[in-house]
């Protein structure tokens, strides 16, 4: 079975080779009139100005961290090739969001220009963009799977198992590199955006996007920075870290190299059942949104279908040999399948504005700004219901049916164990499955709302705006749920990590490790674990208020100081409010991302390994359910906006579109900063403690 992971190549190879194809097809499209052009411009400049700037300051980190890592190397604490994986996983992680982020920039003027001539052809240049960045991420992600597989199979004869926990800890780069992209991009999206709708939708009453507002070229960066690029990252991480974690478990449940090859034979099939969905996302030029809506549901459907189908003769194929419940695994991986599918349609019920919920946190504004956020923070919580209990189901199901047991006193039970968590795993991969098509409805979105602000900016007719409106609209859903997925697969797969953080420690221990609730270093593991939550939370949060602070402030002068900025004969300074975005995120984004890392090192080092366990469980739990909750609430909160901007409520410039924007302002933070971020959390958290688990256990204290 070792010797047909070079399918993995091929998987990578269509990836690519699609997402270039893609590419090439957004490339044919015009960018529209000179002054489309000019803004199209200014945007790339500041995008890749910030990404530059972020790259070298990620860079300091990861060189003092490999530096790190090549001492425990020599001291024999983790394998001499964590050093390396670690460096090639923050560059692939990073190389994934750069090139969505260098394609959405490409495709915003051409999809407003696309725009003007149909709805259609907007949405799909809108959507191939998102495709580049979505075949790009699941591309490099099985390609680096695959070479780091090859290497130490064929380069260094490596037998399973060792190949499997070696491999479990490369995720530690991916992930660093995420959260610094996440982190950072949100600040900066998140500060030029709470700054240009405070200053010119409520104080100055201009439209958004009203070339006029000197905050509205960093808005329009801060989508590309921020919901491209760091989406990309993190669904990279997400990825790869699915994967990794499965082979660890695979190996430990005694499936050998068939438990391996299942999740990257699954990876492959959903790239070519993605690939085919795509073909499927395309509407009518009068399309409402429940029917754009309609279209992209109907791509993402169609590819969990047919990744369902095909899982069927793939796993009988590969596990029938080695245990005879390979029944179980296959609905454990239907379990991912649906879970995923479900959460992004309740997701969906929660923030769209086709449906209730939104639409009556939108009448709250009747009376105000406050009952709005009151409103909103509501939704968010009751939201959170239904993606937990999807999750507990698909927990349960999928360890039941794979051949776990829950009762200790069972002969076999360990192995019973390991089988049951195996399948648990696979179904965190079978939600992955499908990613390619996933994330490109995700990234569609910032690409629809720069569209819009260029239509605005460039002074398109009415019709036009109408069109990208839509499309914005559309975009705002499909990037709540994409969080939504990227969060559900995160706890999947933050469960996987956290087994495999438990089989490797007690392989290094002479004793065996008390993991009961009881045990008190692992109730205040827990405690530690929900905490850092709230603390990264927070931290987050005040990063987003002071830069956006900073913005206000500056926003105000220009409108104050140069001298025809209101009537529109003069220019405002875009650059200023680029670079105090930029000078903000990078020196807020450093706090929080070293927090993510120290912390279940020194809980490791003074609580041993049973503290590190209570801290990933209380991590993983509080982290996914605050997730969901932000994400959910800040989704709601823009879409209200937007169905009172759409004329319900007295439209655009009303009392109650003024007081929507302020619950919009409070949710910008909640689902594209603080919200996101957890996910990445929660796994970066696993992955350092299990890339640290050997001097844990040789240096903890207790």
């Amino acid at each position: 079975m070792e010797n047909l992971f070079w399918i993995g190549f091929i998987g990578a190879a269509a990836a690519l080779l699609f997402a270039l194809s893609r590419f090439r097809n957004v490339m044919k499209y015009s960018e529209g009139t000179d002054t489309m052009k000019k803004i199209a411009a200014a945007i790339r400049r500041g995008a890749n100005a910030y990404l530059k700037r972020q790259y070298k300051s990620v860079a300091v980190f990861f060189l003092v961290m490999a530096v790190v890592l090549a001492c425990l190397a020599l001291l024999g604490m983790v394998s001499p090739f964590v050093p390396f994986a670690f460096v090639t996983g923050g560059v692939w992680s990073c190389l994934a969001g750069f090139i969505g982020m260098k394609v959405a920039t490409a495709a915003n003027s051409r999809t407003a220009h696309a725009a003007s001539e149909s709805l259609n052809r907007g949405l799909r240049v809108a959507f191939s963009s998102g495709a580049v960045m979505g075949f790009t991420v699941v591309g490099l992600g099985i390609l680096d799977i695959s070479i780091w597989f090859a290497v130490l199979r064929y380069g260094f004869h490596r037998e399973a198992a060792e190949i499997a926990t070696t491999m479990v800890m490369f995720g530690m780069g991916a992930s660093a590199a995420a959260l610094f992209a996440r982190v950072g991009g949100g600040i900066f999206t998140k500060a030029a955006d709470v700054g240009a709708d405070l200053v010119g939708k409520v104080e100055a009453g201009i439209p958004e996007d009203d070339p006029r507002n000197p905050a509205t070229i960093s808005d329009n960066v801060g989508d590309n920075v921020g919901d491209v690029a760091g989406m990309g990252a993190d669904l990279y991480e997400s990825y790869v870290g699915s994967i990794l974690a499965t082979f660890a478990i695979g190996a430990a449940a005694g499936y050998g190299w068939n438990g391996m090859f299942l999740p990257v034979v699954l990876a492959v099939a959903g790239i070519f059942c993605s690939l085919i969905g795509t073909f499927f996302i395309r509407t009518g030029e009068k399309a409402s949104q429940r029917e754009l809506l309609k279209t992209l549901r109907t791509g993402t459907y169609f590819a969990a279908a047919l990744a369902a189908v095909a899982a069927v003769p793939l796993t009988y194929f590969v596990m029938r040999g080695v245990t005879e419940r390979w029944w179980g695994i296959l609905i454990s991986i239907f379990c991912g399948l649906i879970a995923g599918c479900a959460i992004g349609y309740f997701t969906e019920y929660f923030t769209s504005d086709t449906y209730r919920p939104t639409q009556d946190l939108a009448g709250t504004s009747e009376t105000g700004a406050a009952t709005v956020i009151i409103g909103g923070v509501s939704l968010g919580m009751k939201s959170t219901i239904a993606p937990i209990l999807i999750i507990a189901v698909a927990v349960v199901v999928s360890f039941l049916t794979a051949g776990g047991t829950l009762r200790t006193n069972a002969s076999g039970y360990a192995e019973f164990f390991s089988c049951g968590l195996y399948g648990i795993g696979i179904a965190a991969v079978g939600m992955l499955s499908t990613l390619g098509i996933t994330l490109a409805t995700d990234a569609y979105g910032p690409v629809a709302d720069n569209a819009g602000g260029i239509a605005e900016m460039s002074g398109l007719g009415k019709e036009v705006r109408e069109r990208t409106d839509a499309l914005d609209s559309l975009g705002n859903t499909t990037a709540a749920t994409g969080k939504g997925f990227a969060i559900g697969s995160a706890a999947l797969t933050a469960l996987a990590l956290l087994v495999s953080y438990i089989d490797i420690a007690k392989s290094g221990m002479d004793y065996a490790p008390d993991l009961s609730i009881t045990n008190p270093a692992v109730l205040v593991g827990v405690f530690i674990g929900a905490m850092l939550v709230f603390i990264f939370s927070a931290l987050t949060m005040s990063a987003v208020q002071r830069a956006a602070r900073s913005i206000v402030v500056e926003v105000r002068r220009q409108f104050r100081e140069i001298a025809g900025l209101m009537e529109g004969t003069a220019e405002p300074d875009y650059e200023a409010c680029v670079d105090l975005c930029t000078r903000g995120a990078l020196k807020e984004m450093i706090l929080p991302s070293i927090l993510a890392v120290v912390v279940p090192i020194l809980t490791g080092l003074i609580l041993g390994v049973e503290g590190v366990v209570g801290l990933l469980t209380g991590a993983a739990v509080t982290g996914f359910a605050m997730a969901v909750f932000m994400a959910n609430a800040g989704g709601a909160w823009d879409n209200a906006k937007k169905y009172i901007e759409s004329g319900q409520l007295g439209g655009k410039g009303s009392d109650c579109h003024k007081a929507a924007v302020i619950g919009d302002t409070v949710g910008d933070p909640f689902k594209d900063t603080s919200g996101p971020s957890l996910n990445i959390l929660i796994k970066l958290v696993s992955t350092v403690s299990i890339v640290f688990c050997g001097m844990i256990v040789k240096l903890s204290i207790f």
